[in-house]
């Protein structure tokens, strides 16, 4: 047999030539090759036209929901005047999807109302939150930024969930009606017996841009909660710029945790018609140029009903203006406990947390904030609160009774420790994932 002997050289060439092959044949793979695709291969370099894409759309939603619907991130959603989820209807929104209201005033405002029996599963994510907008966002799929300010408000409507929990309206009514929604539509009515009644999730939702004036004293909220029972999930909520209040409860029983109300024309957190769940882990933040009232508008039951009470725990209250806003206005029977809450208002001049007191022709009090502060036993207690002081206030009528105020007020500042240890909360860590934090605001 005949031997061949290569020396190293040629040997080495051969061998590297060999790996050579081996190594361009191992990468030719078919596939596809655009990045945009979701079915992108990196490793493809030789294009199998298998490449598929989301459709993207643009969904208008008017009426009444008469079946379960998803709506998911990949679209976007426009609401077209009220869109109501019905009883029995479930409407599930995906994480990161955004819905943007149509522009409209007064009785064509539009807003998303989830009726009674009717249920929202709307459970984002810090990554991807759900959002509510304008059509005068310009906000697209992918993106949590809005492109609006923090005084661009009135925009749309809002948010509204009406559930059977029990409320204490006018007249003894423990049933009422939606303001802002014409009782004929049926789809207003809250209310009811049902203390743990389930309207669904709320979770990583942020509403923005919103608030609507219906007509006088009468205004579609960021997230109006009214007779939301406790079987309700509200955690991780945003309300960005809005007209009238951030968030209001009428009545129910729902819990509400990891609330943010920033910028808003009227109250940050308003409660009446004696609410009786917790609030917990909160920031209200309000400033110039958009028409504040209160950091917290606290009321209780308007009718007969008088055994529910609320606590509202570990949150701030802050001004970052100049002329704009106040503390806290506790009235109309106010009852429940305030614990661990902060009240900064030294931009504007360290203003007091309010109490109001009403009277009777001979000037005894009456049941209101102030009697339910000095009452033994307390039905309204402050416990480890922080605040620049208190401020006692009568009801205007009738007018010979305001010499009670000055004896009120000291009784009232006998019982409020204003120099308690405050909140825990840390802002900027717990909001890390809204619109305000996007926008270098907190």
């Amino acid at each position: 047999m005949k031997r061949i002997f290569l020396n190293p050289i040629n040997a080495m060439a051969i061998v590297l030539s060999l790996g050579l092959i081996t190594t361009v044949s191992s990468c030719k793979t078919d596939g596809c090759t655009d990045p945009t695709a979701t079915n992108y291969n990196a490793d493809a370099d030789k294009d199998d036209e298998s490449c598929t894409y989301i459709t993207k759309e643009t969904i208008t939603k008017t009426g009444e929901l008469s079946s379960n619907e998803t709506w998911t991130a990949n679209n976007i959603y426009v609401l077209d005047g009220r869109v109501v989820v019905t009883n029995g209807v479930t409407l599930t929104i995906e994480p990161g999807t955004i819905i943007k209201g149509a522009e409209g005033q007064e009785t064509e405002a539009s807003a998303l109302i989830i009726a009674q029996g009717g249920k929202i599963m709307a459970e984002g994510t810090a990554a991807a939150p759900i959002i509510f907008t304008t059509v005068l966002d310009g906000i697209a799929q992918g993106e949590t930024e809005s492109k609006l300010t923090r005084t661009d408000n009135e925009k749309w409507g809002g948010v509204a969930i009406c559930g059977k929990a029990p409320i204490s309206a006018e007249n003894g009514d423990d049933v009422s009606n939606l303001e802002g929604i014409p009782a004929e539509a049926g789809y207003g009515v809250y209310g009811g017996a049902s203390a743990n009644d389930n309207s669904g999730v709320l979770k990583y939702v942020s509403i923005r841009h919103g608030g609507i004036s219906i007509g006088e004293g009468n205004e579609l909220n960021g997230l109006t909660l009214a007779g939301v029972g406790s079987g309700t999930t509200i955690d991780n909520i945003e309300i960005y710029a809005t007209l009238d209040d951030g968030i209001e409860f009428f009545g129910g029983t729902v819990n509400a945790s990891n609330l943010l109300v920033y910028y808003f024309g009227d109250d940050g957190l308003d409660v009446d018609q004696n609410y009786a769940g917790k609030i917990s882990n909160f920031a209200v933040i309000h400033g110039d140029g958009i028409g504040t009232d209160e950091g917290l508008e606290i009321d209780g039951p308007e009718g007969s009903a008088t055994e529910g009470f609320f606590t509202i725990e570990n949150g701030i209250c802050m001004s970052d203006g100049t002329a704009d806003g106040s503390a806290a206005d506790f009235k109309s029977k106010a009852q429940g406990t305030v614990r661990n809450v902060t009240f900064d208002y030294s931009s504007l001049g360290n203003k007091p947390v309010k109490f109001r007191a009403s009277y009777n022709a001979d000037c005894t009090n009456k049941n209101d904030a102030f009697a339910y502060l000095v009452a033994s036993p307390a039905r309204l207690t402050f416990d480890a609160c922080e605040m620049s002081g208190v401020k006692v206030y009568e009801n205007a009528d009738p007018t010979a009774c305001d010499v009670n105020n000055a004896a009120n007020q000291v009784l009232a500042e006998g019982v409020v420790t204003i120099n308690g240890s405050g909140a825990t909360i840390n802002v900027a860590t717990t909001f890390s994932w809204t619109n305000a934090a996007a926008k270098g605001q907190l």
